[in-house]
C-alpha cells in the first residue's frame, strides 16, 4: 500500500519526538544546553510545553542520554509525556531510537513531529500551519523561513569567492513532520544525515516547505540565548 493510500484510509494520528541527548557544549554552560534556564524554565521545558499545547499531538516523547535524570525533574507531569533514556551519539541516533520506542503504538502512516530541544520559540500558530499544510501529503515536510540576507561563499583566505542568489533558499527549522514508516526507513538507511528532511531526500522524496517564524530559531550561542530571553519575556 502506498503512503498516499495509507493517508486516505483513516485519519492519521500525530506524535512528537524531542531529541535531548546532546551535550550542547558551544554555549559553554555548566549543564547541557537544553537544561539552561530561560525566563524561569529550561530550554527543554519551553520546547516540550509548546508541543503539549497542541491537543492533537497524542504523545510527546523526550529522548535523553542514558543516566540523565534532569529531564524527569524539570518537565511537567502529563499523561501525554514520556521520557526515554535511549539517546545516542548523534541527533539521528536519538531520533531513530525514539521512533523505535513509538513503533508499538503508531501506524506507518501516522505523523511524527521531530522538534529540537533548543528551539523554545515555537508557537502554536506555526504548529497548526504545519499540520494543516501537510494533512494530505504523502511524505511530510518541515517548518522553514526564506533567506532574507545576502549570501556569500568564502574562499580559503576568508575572502568572498562568489555571491549566492538567495531566491529559493530557505533556512530549515523544526518541527520536521513525516510519516513514521517513511522516516524510520530513511534514518535506518542513511546514518550520516544531519536532519530528518535530508534522510527523506536521500530516499528520493521531496519534503514540503512550510513557512515558519523567525523567532523559532535554534539557541546555539550566548547571543542567541540573550535574544530568545528578550523574545520570550
Amino acid at each position: 500500500m502506498s503512503p498516499t493510500t495509507r493517508a486516505a484510509a483513516s485519519p492519521s494520528k500525530h506524535f512528537a519526538v524531542v531529541p535531548a541527548a546532546g551535550a550542547g557544549t558551544r554555549l559553554g554552560g555548566p549543564v547541557p544546553k537544553q537544561y539552561l534556564a530561560l525566563g524561569g524554565r529550561t530550554l527543554l521545558q519551553w520546547s516540550v510545553d509548546a508541543l503539549l499545547e497542541a491537543p492533537w499531538i497524542e504523545t510527546v516523547l523526550v529522548v535523553v542520554t542514558p543516566g540523565d535524570t534532569r529531564a524527569s525533574a524539570v518537565l511537567p507531569r502529563s499523561p501525554r509525556l514520556r521520557i526515554e533514556a535511549v539517546g545516542g551519539a548523534t541527533r539521528r541516533d536519538s531520533v531513530l531510537a525514539g521512533l523505535r520506542v513509538l513503533r508499538p503504538w503508531v501506524r506507518a502512516g501516522d505523523w511524527v513531529l521531530v522538534h529540537d530541544a533548543a528551539r523554545p520559540g515555537l508557537s502554536l500558530e506555526a504548529l497548526e500551519r504545519l499540520r494543516r499544510t501537510l494533512v494530505d501529503h504523502a511524505v511530510g515536510g518541515l517548518l522553514a523561513v526564506p533567506v532574507a540576507d545576502t549570501v556569500k561563499v568564502a574562499d580559503a583566505a576568508g575572502e568572498v569567492a562568489r555571491p549566492v542568489p538567495r531566491e529559493g533558499l530557505w533556512l530549515a527549522q523544526t518541527p520536521q513532520m513525516f510519516r513514521h514508516g517513511l522516516l524510520l526507513e530513511a534514518l535506518e538507511r542513511f546514518p550520516d544525515v544531519t536532519d530528518e528532511a535530508a534522510a527523506l531526500e536521500a530516499c528520493g522524496h521531496a519534503p514540503r516547505l512550510v513557512e515558519g517564524q523567525r523567532r523559532n530559531f535554534k539557541v546555539t550561542t550566548a547571543e542567541d540565548l540573550a535574544v530568545m530571553q528578550a523574545l520570550l519575556a
